[in-house]
């Protein structure tokens, strides 16, 4: 069996070069790297991780707390990060809250500090100050995606501003019709982005002297077969319904505009629909939408995980943006949207 002398032997470096390079820890050439790489993969040698975390204090291990896999933006977060952590070496725990009280405690209280990770990820959660003593005890370095949090390097979107930029592309279309489908009370326990999002619809109404219809400010699960039945019931009132409807969610924008065909509506034609997301399915609906990356997301966060871990690179947080700034959206215009009909 090669040992790691051998492996240093055939690459021509040292021993603590080959141990630097295949563990990922410290600063080695390009040129070291892939001879040391090469000599491990033509001897068969893979290193010892145990014996490389007793040496380094490290596991090369990153926890990932998110309150679900099961939505289309966690899953994408969860992706990215993984596969940067898979580019990185890096092994990923996955703690999932399932948004109950007990399971938060427990990650909290027990699970991660077990000292058996390097570093932590929270996806959309709003630690409180017990929750970030408790980590800032151990000295796992700490990054949050979804929002804001006091001294915690943090990778976040401007939902207020996104969702006032989608009501004003309708308005500018000529739509003074309009509806906001956000998401019900219970997803405003963390961050409050469908509230955020709803400041930033009514913000774009006042700005342009609009009134907003409280009867036209609905709220969801953020799924597709809530929100269809919902939009379902708004344009089925026999008193008048909006032109133009914006939704928290690309998902809930789906069930809008399945809402609107199944009625006989024709879309742009008569009723205008935009998301908030860039889901991959935008393209088949024809989805006018505000894209989030959320994959992306999840790798920003890793870099910004590597740089606090000092493993970052020349170029690990290239397209990252400083933690002060927040994360970078794209407006995709489709043909879910056009002027109102004239009547």
């Amino acid at each position: 069996m090669a040992s790691i002398k051998d492996v240093a032997l055939r690459a021509g470096v040292s021993v603590a070069t080959v141990s630097r390079a295949l563990s990922g820890n410290g600063k080695v050439s390009v040129a070291s790297r892939q001879a040391v790489q090469q000599a491990a993969k033509e001897l068969g040698y893979v290193l010892s991780y145990n014996a490389s975390s007793l040496a380094s204090g490290r596991s090369r291990n990153i926890g990932i707390v998110m309150p679900t896999v099961s939505r289309w933006y966690y899953a994408n977060v969860l992706q990215g990060a993984t596969q940067e952590l898979n580019e990185r070496g890096y092994d990923l725990t996955l703690y999932n809250t399932s948004g109950e009280q007990r399971h938060r405690d427990a990650v909290f209280q027990d699970l991660l500090m077990r000292q058996r990770l390097d570093a932590v990820i929270t996806v959309t959660l709003k630690l409180t100050a017990p929750e970030l003593h408790q980590l800032r005890a151990v000295k796992k370095p700490l990054v949050a995606l979804g929002g804001l949090l006091p001294e915690v390097d943090t990778i976040r979107v401007d939902d207020f501003n996104i969702a006032s930029l989608a009501t004003e592309h309708l308005i500018s279309l000529g739509h003074t019709r309009l509806a906001f489908l956000g998401g019900a009370d219970v997803f405003n326990v963390d961050f409050n982005l469908p509230a955020a999002r709803l400041d930033g619809f009514e913000y774009a109404l006042d700005q342009a002297d609009l009134a907003v219809n409280p009867q036209w400010l609905l709220d969801s699960d953020f799924t597709m077969a809530g929100a269809y039945q919902k939009v379902r019931s708004l344009l089925s009132n026999p008193r008048g319904r909006p032109t133009a409807l914006l939704c928290a969610s690309d998902e809930m924008a789906f069930g809008a505009i399945m809402a609107a065909r199944d009625l006989g509506l024709s879309l742009p034609g008569d009723f205008s629909v935009i998301g908030i997301d860039g889901h991959e399915l935008g393209e088949l609906f024809g989805l006018t939408t505000l894209a989030q990356f959320p994959a992306a997301q999840g790798e920003a966060a890793v870099a910004r995980i590597m740089d606090l871990l000092g493993e970052g690179g020349a170029d690990a947080a290239s397209g990252t943006p400083p933690a002060d700034d927040f994360f970078p959206t794209e407006f995709v215009l489709r043909t879910s949207t056009a002027p109102p009909a004239t009547t």
